[in-house]
């Protein structure tokens, strides 16, 4: 029989930055059964005074473009400068059954062995924009064990891969050259919100490529608008493989923190994404207690809608209409 969840020595375990008892945190804010929602709340409360002294580092990219390989040798830099590295890794859940391979720590193997880093690889479940329900909350979590740094990967890039940049301060988006992207780039949306583009697999044949994709996506970002004010996005490029350039990029993102809590930006970032946090929670809540509260009704106009007796905005209509 499992030992029942006390809160007041979760609290203490995850402050003295205990990595057990901060996973079995993130496990209990994670966990969707209705008799741990109190638990998780009061845990979250308690943490909240020690949170938010971390530098937060989004990062997304196409497929294949090595985020792993890149994270590990950030995390792995960071950790010989003295720091302590979270890595939050979101896994794409299945359509079909729902897992999740979780599979990050086996491609972070070197990163898993420092004492000063910790993976937590998570199912994105039904969340959209390329990041899990409650990655918010294992962010805070991290920063109250004492992580100074904390990166967030998310799935993939995408139309939708875009919540990551709601959570964190400094978004970083990976490409490589020759996929095409170099051109299609300014057709997605998120090459909008980064604050800077790294092309990796800088090495070998491929470093005049990535040096060519280095220029174009300079030029894609000359003509956009940044996305944080203040500070004008950069296009870099890097080995994650062979570690070059990895101490570049970190430069450019203290420079960036430095730059933007001296404007004040960054402090108005931090209000903004609880905001936003607020906000985006709020519409899950509603949207679910609204669901569980008139199952039947939405039953019956769903036979009625899969029939082809009812418009789907009609139904829409009824619904919203006797529940006003």
């Amino acid at each position: 029989m499992r030992a029942p969840i006390e809160i007041a020595s979760l609290v203490e375990g995850v402050l003295s930055g205990q990595r057990t008892q901060l996973a079995q945190a993130i496990t209990l804010v994670e966990s969707r059964a209705a008799k741990h929602r109190p638990m998780a709340r009061e845990l979250m409360q308690q943490i909240l005074p020690h949170s938010g002294g971390a530098l937060r580092v989004g990062l997304t990219g196409t497929p294949g473009a090595g985020k792993s390989t890149f994270i590990e040798a950030l995390g792995l830099y960071l950790c010989q400068q003295g720091k302590k590295v979270a890595v939050l890794a979101v896994d794409p859940s299945s359509s079909v059954t729902g897992g999740s391979i979780l599979g990050d720590k086996t491609r972070m193997e070197e990163l898993c062995r420092q004492q000063n880093a910790f993976i937590r690889p998570s199912p994105s479940g039904n969340s959209a924009g390329g990041v899990a329900a409650r990655t918010r909350e294992a962010l805070l979590l991290c920063e109250a064990a004492g992580y100074d740094v904390i990166l967030v990967e998310t799935v993939g890039v995408g139309q939708s891969e875009t919540a990551v940049r709601t959570m964190t301060d400094f978004f970083l988006l990976l490409q490589i050259a020759g996929g095409g992207d170099e051109l299609q780039g300014i057709k997605k949306g998120v090459i909008e919100l980064a604050d800077a583009i790294v092309v990796n697999k800088a090495d070998g044949d491929n470093q005049v490529r990535a040096r060519q994709a280095r220029v174009e996506f300079t030029r894609v970002l000359q003509v956009l608008r940044p996305f944080t004010p203040g500070w004008k996005p950069q296009a870099l490029t890097c080995s994650a493989l062979r570690k070059e350039g990895i101490e570049e990029i970190w430069q450019m993102i203290t420079r960036f923190r430095d730059e933007l809590t001296t404007s004040g930006v960054f402090a108005a970032r931090r209000r903004e994404q609880n905001i936003d946090w607020f906000r985006s929670l709020l519409q899950q809540t509603v949207f679910e207690r609204f669901i569980t509260q008139h199952q039947s009704q939405l039953k019956q106009l769903e036979l009625a809608v899969a029939k082809g007796e009812l418009p789907v905005s009609n139904a829409l209509d009824q619904l919203l209409k006797e529940n006003e």
